[in-house]
């Protein structure tokens, strides 16, 4: 029994458990085993807590029908004649909130008489006891049978000479759990719908000095993620548990909350960064402390995952900073919730079958092929669903194997995949020069089919980028058979599909499509939900977290995500790709911007990862803050490009004087942002960006006229120089005769319609990284242009662009340590 109660309990589509057991199975292990949220007896020891406590909860039915059939009982003595367990314990409080004294009383007892005779009501537990005579029984006092018994319409209603007022709980009590199953489903029903958050933050104290960001994180006692997921308003059944701190969420939520308005959209930039970054993440997370922790408006922070590779090489951790980061912060730059590696298994998957069918196809004749490919099992032979598709492809309209034509048979096994057109490469979520260029297929089974290969590091891979661009499960798996991964001999694109592999890799990404929740320091929600790279991908985390967020705030809520690099890069790709596939609309763009990065701008020295700041950027200096501004204007004229109001948030360190961040405000202001604010949130957490929340606030009511900045039918040449003369500010665009050649191809294979993603440094508008400021007069070089026809994108290469990392002398790993007793993870900063 407790079994089948316990698959009920999760079957979403049942709403309420009633039990019909005899009297001896109603143990508490039992009733205690129905789902508090599910009990319409009302009889579980939650249910029964909530009704002696007086909370809203389903009072059992045996109980409303006794209450029912005595009307107004206060101030009348009650009698309970055999009534036991949880239905006398749940009786008698509802008894005594109505004012009445209550007597509970065994039917065997010796002072059952003498009770008998002076009470005005008397409840008995079942059917009238034979060994009890009228006579017992005070005149005119009301007698209840079978309080126990639902279905106690068996019993008679005793005899009418009886001079006591005898009624029979039965069909009335079968009404009252009918009553109670329709409250259950309005419940659930209302449950369904949007509700306003019942949120509470936690309370930060910040210290001076900031410590690192693994002591704050640590200092700081998260709520359990369950906590934080119902008082978002999501339903217990839409989160999968990870930890203490971590959860997926369910693509359900979308069909439940489809009727919900989104709330307010707000994209994170940056002008164009130092080597150090500028503190966009930060920003993110400080702001979505200020909306939701201090001023009480609903908002969901939705950031990348980290790459694990950085994370032990060079740069660190990626979870924000100071007091505005995601916690725990170790969770959230090392494994999280396995996405990475899931992308990295499916990556991998694609390219072994790559390598296996070139192998396969160039030992075996047809016949043999078709034979391993179309074998016979239990004597049936029969294609795959997918072996059928690849059928109908080609034009042949056949479903039994034994009756296509040699040629046929021929067209179907063969792929004839040119070696030398492969673009699939194998991936590893480790920064490894060395597997930058290696040679695959030497060992002797191989047959002699060696080729020249690489890794790349695992973000890299299309997959991420289609994980970050997908809308559903469907969507996902039509884009991973969309992946072109290679020519045919004829110059045709290989697919996925092609490959057969399409099934495959949508089981490996099954869970990885659900965003993750964690929290920031205030205990605001976080999404961490993909990551792609931000030069030959976009660069944005996930179009669902978006989507799922935009619902759970609310109407009136926001939703602030980041884009990488500045915005020359990272918001002209969110725009012109993340919004087209999301249909999404932006309400406001913050600007993130820093006097060290304008400084570097307006002709400061140069600035070095791992060395110290030179004193020009330590120093007061409002002549190279001004000279620097330009690079700011230049970002907010782009962000004007497309018709979406700019907020300017200065990232404040403790080096900057205050004329420094007055004057870089008044600039901002000058150059049509609708505000700049300093913000102080690396080091007052959520309290230091009130000013830029209020701000972004009043700036979504303002005008906003978005638009794409080119129309999908350009030619790609034609795509790619208005990017470069309005976004980069090039005089014109110059394609190597390899770029070119691969423009010809991709529009013959049908692939012109692509938006474009440009894979350029992001230290420069221009292609040379040494050039700050606002270069002009410079022609952007096209070496290469490559495609990644799953995520839905052609990327031209403006210069090299390394997808592996290498580790440095000194690694982050050298730092990081594990505590073998607190199991605590050491060194990360």
């Amino acid at each position: 029994i407790v079994g089948e109660i316990l698959r009920l309990n999760e079957d979403p589509n049942v709403q309420g458990l009633a039990l019909d057991l005899p009297e001896s199975l109603y143990s508490s292990k039992i009733l205690n085993a129905v789902k508090p949220e599910k009990d319409v007896d009302g009889l579980s020891s939650v249910n029964l807590g909530r009704l002696v406590h007086g909370d809203d909860c389903l009072v059992p039915p045996t109980v409303c029908a006794v209450m029912e059939l005595l009307g107004d009982i206060g101030g009348k003595k009650v009698l309970l004649v055999g009534v036991r367990g949880a239905e006398a314990a749940a009786l008698q409080s509802v008894l005594q909130r109505q004012g009445a004294t209550v007597l509970s009383c065994h039917s065997k007892a010796p002072q059952l008489q003498s009770e008998l005779g002076h009470t005005d009501t008397v409840v008995f537990g079942s059917a009238k006891p034979s060994d009890v005579p009228a006579s017992w029984i005070k005149p005119g006092a009301t007698v209840i049978y079978g309080a126990h018994d639902l279905l106690s319409e068996k019993h008679n209603c005793g005899q009418q000479n009886n001079p006591a007022a005898e009624k029979t709980v039965g069909s009335l009590a079968v009404a009252m759990r009918m009553q109670n199953m329709v409250k259950n489903l309005e419940r659930w029903i209302q449950s369904q719908r949007h509700r306003k958050w019942d949120f509470h933050s936690l309370k930060l104290q910040p210290l001076s000095p900031v410590p690192s960001d693994i002591e704050i994180s640590r200092a700081q006692s998260p709520k359990a993620v369950d906590v934080l997921a119902k008082e978002i308003g999501l339903l217990t059944d839409e989160i999968e548990i990870y930890g203490q701190t971590k959860a997926k969420v369910r693509l359900s939520l979308l069909e439940r909350l489809k009727d919900q308005p989104d709330g307010k959209y707000v994209l994170v930039a940056g002008i164009t960064p130092t080597p150090l970054g500028e503190g966009k993440s930060t920003v993110t997370v400080g702001l979505v402390q200020a909306l939701t922790a201090h001023l009480n408006i609903n908002s969901f922070a939705c950031l990348r995952q980290p790459s694990q590779g950085p994370t032990f090489g060079v740069k660190g951790g990626a979870a924000g900073g100071g007091y505005a980061q995601v916690i725990p912060m170790e969770e959230f730059n090392l494994h999280l919730t396995g996405d990475i590696h899931a992308i990295t298994a499916a990556n991998n998957l694609l390219a072994a079958a790559i390598d296996a069918r070139i192998l396969h196809e160039n030992s075996q004749s047809d016949k043999s092929l078709y034979n391993r490919l179309v074998p016979v099992v239990n004597g049936v032979r029969g294609f795959s669903p997918i072996q059928l598709a690849r059928l109908r492809r080609l034009g042949i309209n056949k479903t039994d194997p034994g009756t296509l034509t040699e040629e046929e048979i021929s067209k179907f096994v063969r792929l004839d995949i040119d070696p030398s057109t492969i673009t699939w490469q194998r991936v590893v979520d480790t920064n490894d020069r060395f597997l930058r260029k290696i040679t695959v297929g030497q060992g002797n089974t191989e047959k002699g089919f060696a080729r020249q290969a690489q890794f790349d590091i695992a973000v890299a891979s299309e997959i991420m980028a289609i994980l970050a661009l997908t809308t559903s499960l469907q969507d996902m798996k039509e884009r991973l058979g969309r992946v072109v991964v290679a020519n045919d001999k004829k110059g045709e694109p290989v697919t996925a599909e092609d490959l057969g592999v399409t099934g495959a890799l949508a089981v490996l990404m099954k869970d990885a499509i659900k965003p993750t929740l964690m929290q920031t320091l205030e205990g605001t929600p976080v999404f961490v939900h993909a990551g792609p790279f931000a030069n030959i991908a976009h660069g944005s985390s996930s179009v669902l977290a978006d989507k799922i967020a935009l619902k759970l705030v609310g109407e009136k809520g926001f939703v602030v995500t980041e884009a990488g690099f500045g915005a020359d890069i990272g918001m002209e790709k969110f725009f012109n790709i993340k919004c087209r596939a999301s249909g999404l609309v932006p309400s406001v763009v913050v600007l993130v911007a820093t006097v060290r990065a304008l400084k570097m701008h307006g002709g400061g020295p140069n600035v070095t990862a791992g060395a110290p700041l030179k004193k020009e950027y330590t120093e007061e200096n409002l002549q190279l803050v001004a000279d620097g501004c330009c690079n700011l204007q230049k970002q907010i004229q782009i962000t004007q490009l497309f018709g979406v109001p700019v907020v300017v948030a200065l990232n404040v360190f403790k080096t900057d004087s205050p004329a420094e961040i007055d004057l870089v405000c008044k600039i901002a202001k000058e150059s049509g942002a609708f505000d700049a604010v300093p913000c102080n949130h690396w080091s007052a957490g959520g309290k230091g960006a009130i000013k830029l929340a209020q701000a972004v606030e009043k700036a979504v009511n303002e005008k906003n006229s978005f638009k794409y900045l080119y129309n999908l039918e350009l030619p790609i040449a034609e795509k790619i120089r208005i990017i470069a003369q309005k976004v980069y500010g090039a005089q014109d665009i110059e394609l190597s005769p390899a770029a070119q050649s691969q423009v010809d191809r991709y529009t013959q294979q049908g692939f012109g319609n692509l938006p474009i993603c440009m894979a350029k440094t992001h230290l420069s508008l221009s292609h040379q990284p040494e050039r700050k400021g606002v270069p002009t007069g410079f022609v952007l070089p096209i070496s290469d242009v490559r495609a990644s026809i799953g995520a839905g994108f052609i990327y031209p290469l403006v210069g090299t662009m390394s997808t592996m990392p290498g580790l440095p002398t000194r690694s982050c790993f050298y730092d990081i340590d594990l505590d073998p007793v607190t199991e605590e993870v050491k060194g990360l900063f």
